[in-house]
C-alpha cells in the first residue's frame, strides 16, 4: 500500500455531511469555525470564498477547494450582499442543490464536510494551508469524473444514492490531497511524498517500523548523506527523522491495540521496542497516556 492510501486507511470519519449546495444570486452566506475538513467543487456558476482574517478567492467552475479545521468562511455570489448564517438557509440551499437543473444564474456546489480524528488525521492535516484551492486546468479534469457522478447522484437519487454521495464525496477529498501532494509549493509530510529520495526513507520506516533504524541507515535509504538527508527531512516533513519514526510507530501501535488482539508486549516488539517500560515511555509522549488506557482490558 503506498504511503497516502496507509495514512488515509488509518482516518476514521467520525461522521460526515455529503452533497449539494446551492448558492442563489445576490447572497452572501456565512459559515461558522470547523473542526472537520471540508472538501467542495464548483460545479456550475462561479462564488467568492472569504476565509476569516484572509482575502476572498473567486472560485469559477470546476474548481476545487479544501478547508482544514479552521476560522470561519464565507462564500458569496455577491460580496456587497447582506451576509446571512449558515443555519437560516441550510435547508433551502440542500434543496435547491438536488433540484435545480440549470444553475446557470448561480452557483452549485457538490462535496462533503468529514469530521476526522486521532493522530493519523493530525499528521495529515496540520501543515495544510488555510485553504487548498485546486484550480490547475488538468487537476480540475482529474476530479471531474467522481463530480459529475455525485451530480447525477444528488439530482435524480436512486435507491444507495445517500452512500454512493458519501463514497465520492471521500474521493474527492482524497483526489485533492493527491494533488495537492504533487504541488511544488508546499511543505509537510504531504510534500516529501513528491520528493522520491524522503519518500524511499518513509517507505521503509512505513514498512518496517519494528527495524531499529538509525539515521545513518535512513539516509542510506534516501541515497543522501547523513546531514543532508537530516536537514532536507526536518525542512520539509517539519520534524525530525527519528522523531518521524516515533510518531508513526505509535500511530501503528494505536491500531494495533485497538484494533487486534495483540497484547502490550507485542505491540511494543512490533513497534521496535525491546522492553515494554520503554515503549510505554514513548507511547505515552507521543499519545498523552499510557498503552492500557486506549487497549482493550483483555490485551493486559
Amino acid at each position: 500500500m503506498d504511503l497516502l492510501s496507509q495514512l488515509l486507511s488509518l482516518l476514521k470519519p467520525e461522521s460526515y455531511v455529503s452533497g449539494g449546495v446551492m448558492l442563489a444570486p445576490e447572497r452572501s452566506v456565512q459559515w461558522p469555525s470547523h473542526d472537520g475538513v471540508k472538501c467542495y467543487a464548483i460545479v456550475s456558476g462561479e462564488c467568492w470564498l472569504a476565509v476569516e482574517g484572509g482575502a476572498p478567492l473567486r472560485l469559477q467552475k470546476g474548481d476545487c477547494f479544501l478547508l482544514p479545521p479552521g476560522p470561519a468562511f464565507r462564500l458569496a455570489t455577491a460580496l456587497s450582499a447582506p451576509t446571512v448564517d449558515f443555519t437560516r438557509v441550510r435547508t433551502g440551499m440542500v434543496s435547491a442543490a438536488a433540484e435545480v437543473q440549470d444553475a446557470a444564474s448561480g452557483c452549485l456546489l457538490a462535496g462533503g464536510h468529514f469530521l476526522l480524528a486521532g493522530r493519523a488525521a493530525k499528521m495529515l492535516l496540520d501543515p495544510l494551508p488555510t485553504v487548498v484551492h485546486i484550480r490547475n486546468p488538468a487537476d480540475r479534469a482529474a476530479m471531474q469524473w467522481a463530480l459529475e457522478r455525485m451530480v447525477e447522484e444528488i439530482r435524480a437519487p436512486q435507491p444507495g444514492s445517500a452512500l454512493i454521495v458519501q463514497q465520492l464525496a471521500f474521493m474527492l477529498l482524497i483526489q485533492a490531497l493527491r494533488l495537492y501532494a504533487s504541488s511544488s509549493e508546499n511543505t509537510g509530510w504531504l510534500a516529501a511524498l513528491r520528493n522520491k529520495k524522503l519518500a524511499a526513507a518513509l517507505v521503509s520506516m512505513h514498512q518496517h517500523p519494528e527495524q531499529k533504524w538509525t539515521l545513518a541507515q535512513l539516509a542510506g535509504e534516501a541515497g543522501m548523506s547523513r546531514a543532508v538527508f537530516a536537514r532536507r527531512f526536518k525542512q520539509t516533513v517539519g520534524i525530525a527523522p527519528v522523531d518521524y519514526l516515533t510518531q508513526w510507530r505509535m500511530l501503528m501501535a494505536c491500531e494495533r491495540l485497538t484494533h487486534s488482539d495483540d497484547t502490550i508486549a507485542q505491540v511494543a516488539a512490533a513497534s521496535g521496542y525491546e522492553s515494554e517500560s520503554a515503549f510505554a515511555k514513548a507511547f505515552k509522549q507521543v499519545i498523552g497516556c499510557p498503552p492500557g488506557k486506549i487497549a482493550a482490558p483483555r490485551k493486559g
